[in-house]
């Protein structure tokens, strides 16, 4: 069952310390199966209490999954080895349209709201017992929430989308309950979810958001929360429609304990109107971060959602890091109404860099997809060869292993750092790397 590996230990942290180093080390591979807990303490002289012990450490900590009576195995992609390790480093001379950020030159420049932020802390020194969310980052935020239709609830500040997602996840879930993620979808999120000890349940995506029918099957399935990105999905740019956010509002419908997070990261880089799903079920989350329209190195988010969902964020908050800095959430104060992001400008940037990228694929035989947002999701059939063409031919591009569970290969391609003369050189690559292929669906 372990090929040449024998596990050691008698105390459950010992048993579980060495099954862990075992993969770690790649003695124990993704998706071996584990010996029987009492055929491993028979082995090791121990009490079966002691192995599964063991294994449910092993469980939270998002080494290994059980299924029932099929046993327990590594899982296919252990918390110990992240998603963002799978990359292609870009060496001198070549491009790299890899690691998702932002064209540097449409975020602002930061000198004057952060002294903005600095002058409003001489006047009022930011000390304990002060209140976690500035009032008018709250006001702010609140309005703009108020009129793309997110429910009222109140509001929480943490650092950046994941930070919040993964206060939203532990506020309600416990390790073995399941989560319905987008597939493909946010690689932290896919490395986050197993992290807690969760085990992600794959959602097919494609142009409008999640795919009704497989949200359904999902939660029909068990799965406790659904995480989805309204706008700017990564990697595949969808964005929820109109007309998928009734039919998802309806499913949730018939689902209603379910805890739903939406993420709004595209906030503010997108002209596509949001269609928030909230208010449906019981439980909910809404944030937003500044992260893509104002700079990823400013750790805000906006979250908002039910009462006791928030007040359950807000606790366990105060007990770590106490609250989000306030100059900061000054400096983001100053941002937004100073205009220093105009939204219309910038998302009409992104998308003309990304509809000429896939005008000029479609003109070569080349099915790709990016609704919104800062990517391009092109299908492949051999992602590692394609990976490697290109990086030969000069651009360093995503692998779409990052990004998905159950989902065709695929690469993803960043537009951010695109000008007009690198559509047809970079398009040229893709359909040599890539070749033809069929039209079909991402999900």
């Amino acid at each position: 069952m372990l090929g040449e590996y024998r596990i050691v230990g008698h105390r459950a942290s010992e048993i579980a310390a060495d099954i862990e180093r075992a993969v770690g080390a790649g003695d124990l591979e993704p998706g071996q199966l584990l010996p029987p807990m009492r055929e491993l303490a028979t082995e090791l002289g121990v009490n079966p209490n002691t192995v599964a012990s063991a294994y449910r450490t092993l469980r939270e900590r998002g080494v290994i999954e059980t299924a029932g009576r099929k046993g327990s195995r590594v899982r296919p992609r252990p918390a110990s080895t992240a998603r963002g390790s799978i990359r292609v480093d870009a060496p001198p001379g070549v491009r790299d349209l890899g690691e998702g950020n932002p064209d540097p030159a449409l975020l602002p420049p930061m000198g004057d709201a952060l002294a903005a932020a600095a002058r409003r802390n001489a006047e009022e020194p930011g000390l304990y017992g002060q209140a976690p969310v500035d009032a008018e980052l709250a006001r702010l935020a609140r309005a703009a929430m108020d009129a793309d239709g997110v429910p009222e609830g109140p509001l929480a500040v943490t650092s950046g989308s994941l930070d919040a997602i993964e206060r939203v996840l532990a506020a309600h879930l416990k390790p073995g309950d399941a989560v319905a993620v987008e597939d493909p979808g946010w690689g932290s999120t896919l490395d986050l979810v197993p992290a807690l000890g969760l085990r992600p349940v794959p959602v097919a995506v494609d142009d409008d958001g999640p795919v009704p029918q497989a949200v359904s099957k999902a939660l029909a399935a068990g799965a406790r929360a659904l995480i989805v990105t309204d706008r700017a999905q990564n990697p595949t740019g969808a964005a929820v429609s109109k007309e998928r956010a009734r039919e998802l509002r309806a499913v949730l419908a018939e689902f209603p304990h379910t805890l739903l997070i939406e993420d709004d990261h595209g906030h503010a880089i997108v002209d596509l109107p949001l269609h928030p799903l909230a208010g449906v079920t019981d439980s909910w989350a809404f944030v937003r971060s500044t992260a893509k329209a104002y700079g990823p190195d400013l750790r805000v988010a906006v979250l908002t959602g039910d009462a006791v969902t928030i007040d359950r964020v807000m606790g366990r908050q105060q007990l770590g890091p106490g609250w989000v800095s306030r100059l900061l959430q000054c400096a983001v104060v100053h941002l937004w109404t100073s205009g220093a992001v105009d939204p219309l400008a910038v998302a009409h940037a992104y998308g003309e860099r990304r509809d000429a990228l896939l005008r000029a694929l479609a003109e070569r035989g080349i099915e790709a997809y990016g609704r919104s947002g800062m990517n391009v999701w092109v299908p492949v059939p051999d992602e590692t060869g394609a990976v490697a063409r290109l990086l030969h031919a000069g651009w360093a591009v995503a692998p779409g292993a990052r990004f998905r569970m159950s989902a065709p290969p695929g690469v993803r391609l960043t537009v951010s750092s695109l000008g007009k003369d690198d559509i047809e050189p970079l398009a040229d690559a893709v359909a040599a790397a890539a070749g033809p292929a069929p039209a079909r669906s991402y999900g």
